[in-house]
């Protein structure tokens, strides 16, 4: 079970447990990733947008600018809108009906077509010369309407195409009713290009209705002499036709022949159904099946029939077959009355054969009959397709002279009544279009609006600054919290420390050691300023090291790192302080053989150290020092660079070294070289009880604390945890400890104002406790 995050307690920094909604997802070689649950996750959203925030409100102030700003500078445009009817259209002219009422529907297509022609560049050129849009260039148009279809040009189609890209025409739900919308920087030509398109097309409309009535007129009057010789050809024909194959009374004969042709046909199917299954019957019996043949003779059990006496053979044969097991099982097979009950028993077996025989000889007489009268009934049935076919073919001809004389008659008498219809209806002023609202001059503009642009500014900003802030998150490489390093790495979060300042900061009565004045030196927080946030943190540190065995605490502790420049020397000393603060002897080694920095930072001068130890030129005796700070602290410097540290460190001369040491001392702290650069902490950790991995929080990456975990588990090394090392604790990441923060100093300012006896007390104890 992986740990939670690092929550304050009384006496410094405890790991908390994850929550039970967590999940545990297994990653191999005996590791368990905590799976974020989904309240994690929204607290993790929570801190990308408060550590982001700055981007969010650049991304969203400047988009709202330069959108008040485009928004203010645009040109207002107006719109105008007017509406037309669409009325269903009279088409008696098209279908030669006579009026009829019809039902007030008008086809969808139709009121698309509409709309298309209002869109259509020939209305559009018209309107274009009503109002003269084309003087505005200093040039004038050719004669648009006398010859639409005269040669484009480029004045023409930049003219035509302003105007079209500011109209539209749309059709209003549910209804035949066209808007027509404008847009102009000018209210009052938005208004009378709506109107003159819509007079414009009222007009053509009537015209187009006007000219078609009158060539419908011109075209009946010419075919109506046609149809008149049509109509008397074809009655002659028939009348002539009608003598001479003697047809009288058509449709009786033609009734009373189809009805017995019907009639005939479904005997017929009745009659092939009924034989088909009694054939189905009769050869279920033919299959030599006794099961098959007992389920046929059933089937076919007629009341009266031999169907019952055969049920009564099978029962007193069941009866029969259970008395001879009753008694068999009882007296023998021998016993008389056995055999007795035997002969009876084959007795039933042969009447049940005798009647079964005669059950399958009345199926097929029954099959025969059936299938004798569905030979007789296709007979009849075919003679009376013969007639009806006779019958018919004399028909056919007739019917069709018939047809042909009715069809002319009726055609005649049509284009006669509409030709009548055509003079009136030319001249009336008709039409099924007309303006509902006439376009008005708008009282303000539609663009800009500039508080529906200031909104879409809002949410366009708001967006691009969140997808902003996370897609730089995803880009951000490093490890930054406790809880991506245990999510990463799979190990328990052991604390962070936080980023601490180089100032001294000295209580009263308080000496700094001396250090170098290297570089390379560190500050000794825990021994300089015991009552800073750092040094608690590293005393929340000891106590998870101790804690974090199940028996007795871990004795030789290395410290680690991925990369160079994380922390790992300075996380050696200050722990090796905390754990002599205890009172208990602590040695600490600095296994750096390559880069040693443990004496610098102690202020020590250059000595034998660990290499000469084993190397044999020196004693342990000889290479431990009392360290200036504490004095049961005890430091074991590197001594001299070696050509082969890894060697050295993994020599059997080191497991002796620890071995000796392990008697003498509580605890061993070692600093050792970082484990993505060298081999030398690898091959050195088997063999201590625990191992501290440290990085620096927004300087390691994902993949290098991923590596070096994995280069450790190879070797079966025993990794305590990760340790989260210069952590900005005012940084959106750690927003839960703002409140913490305020009670821990409150805590010291209390500690500092009580008597000198009572603090020394209360040290004890809390020494005790940890």
């Amino acid at each position: 079970m992986g740990s939670g995050p690092l929550v304050p307690q009384n006496n410094g920094f405890q790991i908390q447990p994850a929550e039970p909604t967590d999940l545990i997802k297994p990653m191999g070689s005996g590791l368990y990733a905590v799976l974020p649950s989904q309240e994690s996750t929204l607290r993790e959203y929570l801190r990308v947008l408060i550590k982001r925030k700055w981007t969010v409100l650049t991304c969203l102030i400047g988009i709202f600018v330069v959108v008040a700003i485009a928004s203010l500078r645009q040109t207002p445009v107006y719109e105008a809108v007017g509406q037309i009817a669409v009325n269903k259209a009279d088409s008696s002219l098209i279908t030669f009906k006579d009026s009829v009422p019809v039902m007030d529907y008008y086809d969808p297509t139709d009121l698309d077509t509409e709309v298309r022609i209002l869109q259509s560049d020939l209305l559009a050129l018209q309107v274009i010369r009503q109002l003269n849009l084309d003087k505005r260039t200093n040039q004038r148009l050719p004669n648009l309407v006398a010859d639409p279809m005269q040669a484009d040009s480029a004045h023409m189609t930049t003219v035509l195409g302003n105007f079209k890209s500011n109209l539209k025409v749309s059709l209003v739900p549910n209804t035949r009713i066209i808007e027509i919308h404008y847009r102009s920087t000018d209210a009052s030509l938005a208004a009378n290009a709506v109107n003159t398109l819509a007079s414009t097309y009222v007009e053509q409309n009537f015209k187009t209705k006007f000219e078609s009535t009158m060539q419908a007129s011109d075209w009946l009057s010419k075919q109506l002499v046609d149809l008149q010789m049509k109509v008397e050809t074809s009655q002659e024909k028939l009348v002539r036709y009608q003598k001479e194959h003697e047809i009288l009374g058509i449709d009786e004969k033609q009734n009373i022949i189809t009805a017995k042709l019907d009639e005939l046909n479904k005997e017929m199917t009745s009659a092939e159904s009924d034989r088909m299954q009694k054939e189905a019957v009769y050869r279920l019996t033919q299959s030599g099946d006794a099961n098959a043949v007992a389920s046929a003779v059933t089937a076919d059990v007629t009341p009266g029939s031999n169907g019952t006496l055969l049920d009564r053979l099978h029962g007193q044969e069941a009866d029969l077959k259970i008395q001879i097991a009753e008694l068999s099982t009882q007296l023998g097979p021998s016993y008389p009355k056995v055999a007795q009950l035997n002969n009876q028993l084959k007795e039933i077996d042969k009447q049940i054969q005798i009647e079964t025989q005669k059950a399958v000889e009345r199926l097929r007489g029954q099959y025969l009959a059936a299938q004798q009268r569905e030979d007789m009934l296709r007979e009849a049935l075919e003679k009376q397709k013969q007639e009806a076919n006779k019958l018919n073919e004399s028909a056919i001809e007739y019917s069709l002279l018939k047809r042909d004389v009715e069809t002319n008659r009726t055609l005649y008498e049509g284009l006669l009544q509409k030709m009548k219809e055509a003079g009136v209806t030319a001249g009336l002023r008709s039409n099924n279009f007309r303006i509902v609202n006439a376009a008005r001059v708008p009282n303000g503009p539609v663009e800009p609006n500039i508080p529906r642009n200031l909104a879409f500014a809002l949410v366009l900003g708001l967006t691009s600054g969140v997808g902003l802030a996370f897609l730089l998150e995803n880009m951000d490489n490093t490890v930054r919290t406790t809880e991506q390093a245990q999510i990463i790495s799979a190990l328990p979060a052991l604390g962070m420390i936080p980023l601490g300042s180089k100032s001294s900061n000295n209580g009263p009565g308080q000496k700094r050691p001396e250090l170098a004045s290297s570089r390379e030196a560190v500050e000794l927080v825990t021994q300089v300023r015991p009552q800073s946030q750092m040094a608690e943190s590293y005393r929340a540190l000891r106590t998870s090291l101790l804690l974090s065995n199940l028996g007795a605490p871990p004795k030789v502790i290395m410290v680690t790192s991925a990369r160079p420049q994380e922390g790992k020397t300075t996380t050696s000393i200050n722990s090796a302080i905390v754990l002599a603060q205890k009172g208990v002897r602590v040695l600490l080694i600095d296994a750096d053989l390559r880069r040693p920095s443990v004496h610098k930072t102690l202020g020590m001068g250059p000595r034998s150290g660990l290499s000469n130890v084993l190397t044999g030129s020196t004693t342990l005796e000889q290479a431990i020092t009392p360290s200036p700070i504490l004095p049961n602290l005890f430091v074991l410097s590197a001594g001299t660079p070696p050509p082969n540290p890894a060697e050295l460190l993994a020599s059997s001369n080191m497991k002796d070294v620890l071995a000796e040491l392990r008697g003498q001392y509580d605890h061993i702290v070692l600093d050792t070289p970082p484990t993505l650069s060298v081999t030398d902490a690898v091959v050195l950790s088997p063999r201590v009880d625990a191992i501290i991995l440290v990085i620096r929080s927004g300087q390691t990456t994902k993949q290098a604390l991923r590596r070096a975990r994995d280069i450790l588990m190879q070797v079966n090394a025993h990794v305590t945890g990760v340790l989260l090392n210069a952590v900005d604790l005012s940084s959106p990441d750690y927003y839960y400890y703002y409140e913490y923060q305020g009670k821990y100093s409150q805590y010291y300012h209390d500690e500092s104002s009580e008597p000198d006896d009572d603090k020394s007390e209360r040290s004890k104890v809390a020494s005790g406790n940890a």
